[in-house]
């Protein structure tokens, strides 16, 4: 199982807070102290929490369900987007569209409109349009690959979100909510870890602590896609072993069916057997005078 160690995030200080005057009461059980008035993060929880959010996202995984990833803070941006391509997961690194999750249907419109414009702009129709309207069309073309490209093939509602800075992503976080989508989440001294369902504790502004998070996540997911395909794979072989063995069944029962040919040669038309089992030839039947 992939995980973190203390070290590693020790490294990357993921042990940094916020200042004490910004801090949320409700991150007291994950401050381990204050000092120079900057709360520190106790990373024995962090790493705890790391591993229960990695073994229900690996689950996540596992059923066939997705993940969509929410992080549009510049430090997180390319960081989550590396990442979450290699295991293909959808994300969101531009600005939130309102309504994402709560109006998907229109969402899902938007993204098939990217898909008839690159449509239009392979056929010959393409030739006989204005220059100045197919500048408008490769603009809108450009802003809808800019905000909706990364969620192009996430044909139905995520099963989870797993966001960097609930506050910054509050909109999200309120939509996944309003749905009860799970949430996932990076949070800081300054966050409410009860406003998520798996929080993990840890400086959400740091670059390093983001990698070091995000890929211990992705590598849960990919773990649970490799168990994912390798449960489909002897789920085949078993049925091939079944269907074999039920038509070898088939085979055995025709053979038990037919006669056998180990006592002699087969009957011939106008033959009987007589008392004694021998093979006889029938007399002629004569005609009537």
């Amino acid at each position: 199982m992939s995980s973190v160690n203390f070290n590693e995030l020790l490294d990357a200080g993921a042990h940094f807070g916020h200042l004490k005057r910004k801090w949320n009461p409700s991150m007291a059980p994950y401050i381990f102290m204050e000092k120079n008035g900057i709360h520190i993060i106790d990373l024995h929880k962090t790493v705890a929490k790391i591993d229960e959010a990695g073994a229900a996202i690996k689950h996540i995984a596992r059923s066939g369900n997705r993940i969509l990833f929410v992080a549009t803070k510049k430090q997180a941006k390319e960081i989550l987007a590396e990442y979450v391509k290699a295991v293909g997961m959808p994300y969101v690194t531009e600005r939130w569209p309102g309504g994402m999750l709560t109006n998907f249907a229109t969402i899902r419109k938007a993204v098939k409109k990217m898909s008839t414009i690159d449509t239009l702009m392979k056929g010959q129709q393409w030739k006989n349009i204005a220059k100045r309207e197919r500048l408008q069309i490769q603009r809108e073309r450009i802003k809808l690959e800019k905000n909706l490209g990364s969620i192009a093939d996430m044909n139905r509602l995520p099963s989870a979100l797993f966001v960097i800075d609930i506050l910054k992503e509050h909109i999200a976080v309120a939509e996944a909510r309003k749905l009860n989508i799970p949430v996932f989440a990076i949070v800081d001294t300054n966050s409410d870890p009860t406003s998520v369902d798996f929080a993990i504790p840890a400086n959400d502004d740091a670059s390093k602590t983001i990698a070091v998070i995000v890929k211990s996540m992705c590598d849960f997911i990919q773990e649970g896609l490799n168990e994912k395909k390798l449960n489909k794979d002897k789920k085949e072989d078993r049925e091939d072993d079944s269907f074999e063995e039920e038509r070898e069944r088939r085979r055995v029962d025709v053979d038990d069916d037919r006669p056998s040919r180990a006592g002699g040669r087969r009957r011939r038309i106008g033959e009987e057997n007589n008392e004694k089992g021998e093979l006889r030839r029938r007399p002629p039947m004569q005609r009537r005078k």
